[in-house]
Formats: structure tokens, C-alpha cells, sequence
């Protein structure tokens, strides 16, 4: 390889100089660090730079997003500790995903067969429901779909099928995912009331 002549000028990060620097100091000060624990300014914030950002989503500290303006995230989903979003293309993460900590969504790569090491970038897309595991990675064009599960430390390079648990590196399906329904407590009687009693022994 000949580093001195990699040029990756073809790529486009979707903003100026100005709103980039202003991320990267957004992205240090609040949401890779500690001192913010709440999620609510979190998600004006990335609203802000262009994310779009469902209801009730939840950010832990230590979180590194790299360009807001390439990523969506739906419903209740939670983004653990650490875990490197690496938006340098479009990241699609679905609604009431959980995303565990120290996990890496990479978009970016390098062609190694290339003599100048060429910048390679590929959208990701995790559906509904997923599970990612602690320190999963996935890796550039890669679509995880509904309800699937990543083992911790497991590497996915391929798209997942739907509602299977993967682990491993290079990942591969151990099983299928039964997920159980949960009957809501709204439709049981009150404890003490005369249909309750009426139910009981």
C-alpha cells in the first residue's frame, strides 16, 4: 500500500466545516462523557443536528455518535454505555431495539485491495426489537432484522434472518427466538373488588 496518496475526497460527510466542528464538541462535552445522565436534552440535541429521534429513547453516558444528521432511531430504544455509532452513511435503528454497552455499528471501511487504501462506507439498517449484545460488533452494510438477538462479542457481516439469536465471530444462528406475550395488568379485576372475589377459591 502507499498511504501518502490515500484521497478520500469522493466521500461526503452531509455538512460544512462549521457544523462538524460544533458536533464534535457537542458530542464530547454531552454524550461522549459522564456528567450527562438523562436523556431528554440528549435527544433535543441530536434532533437539533438533524437526527430524527422517536419517542422515549434512551442514551446512557459515554455514548459516541459521529455525524447526528445520518442516523434515525425509533420508539424506546435504548443506547447502552459506550457504544460507537458510526454514522459516517445513513444508520437506521428501529423501535424498542436494545443496544448493550460497548457495542460498534460501523459504517466505514477500507478497500484492502486497493493500493491507496480507499474509504468504503455502507448503510446499516437494525429493525423492531433487536437485541444487540455487549461488544457486538456490526459491520458495514449489514441489516439486523426484527427481533433478532447478537450474542455478546459476536461479529455480523452478513444480514441476520428475522427473530434468530446469533453468536460468534464470524456470526452465525444457534436458534430461534420465541419472544412471550405478557398479559397487560389492566385486564385483571382490582385486588379486593367483588369480581375478584367472585374469581378467587
Amino acid at each position: 500500500m502507499d498511504l501518502s496518496r490515500y484521497d478520500n475526497s469522493h466521500y461526503a460527510t452531509g455538512a460544512g466545516i462549521v457544523r462538524r466542528s460544533v458536533w464534535y464538541l457537542v458530542n464530547a462535552l454531552v454524550f461522549d462523557s459522564w456528567w450527562m445522565p438523562v436523556s431528554g436534552p440528549k435527544r433535543w440535541l441530536l434532533r437539533l443536528f438533524g437526527a430524527r429521534i422517536g419517542r422515549g429513547v434512551i442514551i446512557k453516558p459515554r455514548v459516541n455518535i459521529k455525524y447526528p444528521w445520518n442516523l434515525a432511531i425509533g420508539d424506546h430504544t435504548w443506547i447502552g454505555e459506550q457504544v460507537w455509532i458510526e454514522s459516517l452513511v445513513r444508520i437506521d435503528i428501529g423501535a424498542n431495539v436494545c443496544i448493550s454497552q460497548g457495542a460498534y455499528l460501523l459504517t466505514g471501511n477500507h478497500d484492502y485491495t486497493d493500493e491507496t487504501f480507499d474509504l468504503v462506507t455502507k448503510p446499516i439498517s437494525v429493525q423492531d426489537s433487536v437485541w444487540i449484545g455487549a461488544f457486538v460488533i456490526v459491520c458495514p452494510g449489514v441489516t439486523v432484522r426484527r427481533a433478532g438477538v447478537l450474542s455478546v462479542r459476536c461479529v455480523v457481516s452478513a444480514d441476520t434472518e428475522e427473530a434468530w439469536i446469533y453468536k460468534g465471530s464470524p456470526a452465525v444462528k444457534v436458534r430461534p427466538r420465541h419472544i412471550r406475550t405478557v398479559s397487560s395488568p389492566a385486564a385483571a379485576p382490582p385486588a379486593g373488588s367483588r369480581s375478584a372475589r367472585q374469581a378467587g377459591p
